[in-house]
């Protein structure tokens, strides 16, 4: 209550009132904001330990985590930090089965990374033809981590679907494709591409099922190569530089502000390289074009 409607000046009488002390208030205050940017740093530790666990092909340990990451940083990663953050985010070793069966089962498990088909052709005049997609971190003081999930027409600049959550597991994903399909409205574009980096939500065999299932082709980023997804990392930008999300103090107040940022986004804010009309308007213009 007393962050939520900024009562600074009542802290004392209200933690009298709760029957708390302000030290502890405070305690528990510091221990939240500690916590959102350990979030956001376990964030950033896992996209280091992603590429090189996809360089490795999926075939490392935390041993070898543990080598690579000593000649990589000037402080090493400690290794129990290492197993946290696999268990984690789930980059467990690929082992060899011995049974050919087995073998030939799990690789129909294994994930999938696409040809980079976009291949940073960002110039698109057709809406609906070319969608890019990210998920970006949202440290805030609600006490847990939120992420965004976004698609967004490469032709338009729309965000044409999105997402927030706390987790990172893969039904961030699989909201925004129903969002997406569900703006689509049924028309799919005969060519429609879906780009991304390589990051385990998109290289999982459901995910790309779903991709399929839409008439979607999927492409992906060459790996380590954020230039590849450039627009959606620019929209990421401007939101973070434009939004005060970090003082939100829940998931709804979050939201709240989201969904404002979209619609001013998507209609009122004109861009100079669409002509200086709003992504909507230029989706209107392209259209009749």
């Amino acid at each position: 209550m007393v962050r939520k409607f900024q009562l600074k000046n009542l802290v004392g009488t209200l933690c009298r009132t709760a029957g708390v002390s302000r030290s502890g208030y405070y305690a528990w205050l510091e221990n939240v904001e500690q916590h959102a940017i350990r979030e956001e740093q376990d964030y950033e530790d896992y996209r280091l330990l992603k590429s090189i666990y996809d360089a490795h092909r999926g075939k490392i340990g935390y041993r070898t985590f543990y080598m690579v990451l000593t000649e990589l940083l000037l402080t090493p990663m400690n290794h129990k930090k290492i197993l946290r953050l696999m268990r984690k985010f789930n980059l467990f070793a690929k082992i060899r089965r011995a049974n050919p069966y087995k073998q030939i089962a799990k690789a129909t498990q294994e994930h999938t990374v696409c040809p980079n088909l976009l291949n940073r052709a960002f110039e698109q005049e057709e809406p609906g033809k070319v969608f890019v997609t990210d998920i970006t971190y949202l440290p805030n003081r609600s006490g847990q981590m939120a992420y965004l999930s976004a698609v967004k027409d490469v032709a338009t600049r729309e965000i044409v679907a999105y997402e927030v959550m706390t987790t990172l597991t893969m039904e961030i994903v699989y909201r925004t494709l129903k969002k997406l399909k569900e703006a689509l409205d049924g028309t799919v574009h005969p060519e429609a591409m879906i780009h991304s980096d390589q990051g385990f939500h998109y290289t999982h065999p459901e995910y790309q099922q779903r991709v399929k299932e839409m008439g979607l082709t999927q492409s992906m980023s060459r790996r380590g190569n954020c230039l590849d997804n450039a627009p959606i990392e620019s929209f990421f930008g401007h939101f973070k530089d434009d939004v005060e999300f970090k003082q939100a103090t829940s998931l709804d107040e979050l939201k709240g502000l989201m969904d404002e940022y979209m619609e001013y986004y998507n209609g009122t804010r004109k861009q100079w390289n669409l002509k200086k009309m709003t992504p909507a308007q230029y989706r209107s213009h392209l259209i009749a074009a």
